[in-house]
């Protein structure tokens, strides 16, 4: 087995998805920065209290297929891993997988989360699995953009077939190990899906904020983040919703009246927007704060619901009242800008572009790049503002967002749609065919527009969905924290009941097997 001891607590990259602007990106990373605080934190107190997790975990490379559907090819690529023995009830004890999305997995992974808090309960063997072509399982020349046809959804699906079967044979498992699979976002999706296309493999999947549903023009996102701050459960208001759109209007039309270097010393661009393709980065970016806000509500990073809602109405504030939404909305960068590191909010689209267009490993990190091609090719997500419901700025357009596609990778726009097709017509879209399949989503996740939100067991079994009516994006993955809502509690004991009862259908299916 190529198994090495693993080395200390990095960066966590647990909440991933499809991110229209750099802000919404810089502001997930706060959200891993926080969550690996708080995962340290608990991991100090475990180790005080006699556990030692960290002495178990390993990490390892297999060796997987470039190309899964080719038997001429074979090429491999070195695919990371991580194993946490420290739980597991050698040798019948069941098996959690946690899936890794677009982007790198760490020593968290089977570290910390509500999955790991299970598995101690049930005695699992942790597994964590990177995503082809993100983090370090990629090749050198992996990034280029011939080579990136090996990069998919479906090739990732038999990555984790073949995993399964290497780890089976590397501890010796059997029938006897139920395995679990969980992600949250697209490794939430991959979750379901790996369930649905290998049944034997996975006896049952969670799949928390899991966009199962490809979409090109993902206008709903925006639409819900509008619902979401008028939100009155969670610190939103009607009044709050109105006061966003007038901002947005108002630094649309400022814009369009020729006030562009107004705007940029107002909201403290690096250089004056005067292109429309930097204008709509700058709409783009301004938008992404409160969508980010939306998106991770109540992690602890930047505002909340409530807070951006406080700026945006608290008329104990003076401001001049031709352009008070304007100036709150000039408030909400400011606080963001006086918690970041950059000198200036960049708003050029050259450098986005050019950022795309870097091939090389350190760009791997990141995960821009790949990412973005499995938007051209997969799933779109393409976060419109068409959309009269839209409270942001209707510059940020279906064209405008796809553009990428033919610039970066030679991917033609009216090649999306039939792709995008192909991909809920192979996985289901949010009516997929899965059984034991849990789908768990929080109400003020935009993401819940593309997963499954509705009981779909037609017999009467067992429910197949958890709706937490006012928690936002993979918040139930987390470790239960004594802040946390009545209902996000709730979902987890819900989760873990699901877990157990699956642990307890195996091991029935097994005993009556036996008994045949």
């Amino acid at each position: 087995m190529f198994f090495s001891p693993a080395r200390g607590l990095i960066l966590l990259l647990l909440l991933n998805i499809a991110d229209a602007g750099r802000i919404l990106r810089k502001i997930k990373e706060r959200v891993r920065d926080l969550q690996l605080q708080k995962a340290k934190q608990h991991l100090l107190m475990r180790t005080e209290s006699g556990h030692q997790p960290l002495q178990r975990v390993k990490e390892g490379r297999i060796h997987q297929k470039l190309d899964h559907f080719s038997r001429q090819d074979v090429s491999t690529f070195p695919q990371r891993f991580f194993v946490n023995e420290a739980y597991w009830h050698c040798p019948d004890g069941p098996v959690f997988l946690f899936i890794g999305g677009e982007g790198p997995i760490f020593e968290f992974d089977v570290l910390a989360g509500h999955h790991v808090d299970m598995a101690e309960e049930h005695g699992a063997l942790l597994l964590a699995l990177e995503h082809r072509f993100y983090g370090d399982s990629i090749n050198p020349d992996g990034l280029k953009t011939e080579n990136l046809a090996d990069l998919s959804s479906q090739q990732a699906l038999v990555d984790l077939a073949v995993f399964h079967q290497y780890i089976s044979q590397s501890f010796n498992l059997s029938h006897k190990n139920t395995w679990i699979s969980f992600g949250g976002s697209y490794s939430g999706a991959l979750s379901a899906w790996f369930r649905g296309k290998f049944p034997h493999l996975v006896y049952g999947a969670v799949a928390s904020s899991a966009p199962v549903k490809a979409k090109l023009d993902f206008s709903a996102y925006s639409n819900t983040v509008g619902l979401s701050l008028a939100n009155e459960a969670v610190g939103g208001s009607e009044k709050c919703l109105a006061g966003v759109r007038k901002a947005f209007a108002a630094v649309e039309a400022a814009l369009m009246s020729g006030n562009a270097s107004q705007v940029a010393m107002d909201f403290d661009c690096c250089h004056i927007p005067k292109d429309l393709n930097d204008q709509i980065e700058l709409m783009q970016n301004l938008a992404d704060i409160l969508m980010g806000t939306v998106q991770y509500n109540e992690e602890g990073v930047l505002m909340s619901i409530n807070e951006i809602c406080g700026i945006m109405t608290n008329k104990s504030e003076p401001f001049e009242k031709e352009m008070e939404a304007y100036n709150r909305l000039v408030k909400l960068a400011q606080i963001y800008h006086s918690t970041s590191e950059e000198p200036c909010l960049d708003i050029s689209h050259e450098k986005t572009v050019k950022d795309l267009m870097d091939t090389s490993l350190h760009s791997g990190r990141r995960a821009e790049r790949q990412w973005t091609y499995q938007t051209c090719t997969e799933f779109g997500f393409y976060q419109t503002c068409e959309d009269a419901t839209c409270p942001f700025s209707g510059m940020v357009t279906l064209q405008t967002e796809t553009e990428v596609c033919p610039i970066v990778f030679g991917i033609s726009q009216h090649s999306l749609p039939g792709r995008i097709a192909f991909t809920n017509t192979y996985y289901g879209g949010n009516n997929p065919h899965t059984h034991r399949v849990l789908y768990v989503n929080g109400g003020i996740d935009p993401w819940k527009e593309l997963s499954v939100v509705e009981d779909r067991t037609r017999d009467g079994g067992e429910a197949q969905t958890i709706f937490i009516k006012d928690t936002a994006h993979c918040a139930d993955m987390m470790s239960g924290r004594a802040t946390d809502r009545c209902s996000l509690k709730k979902a987890r004991e819900e989760i873990e009941k699901h877990v157990s009862n699956w642990l307890k259908m195996a091991a029935q299916e097994r005993m009556e097997k036996r008994a045949v």
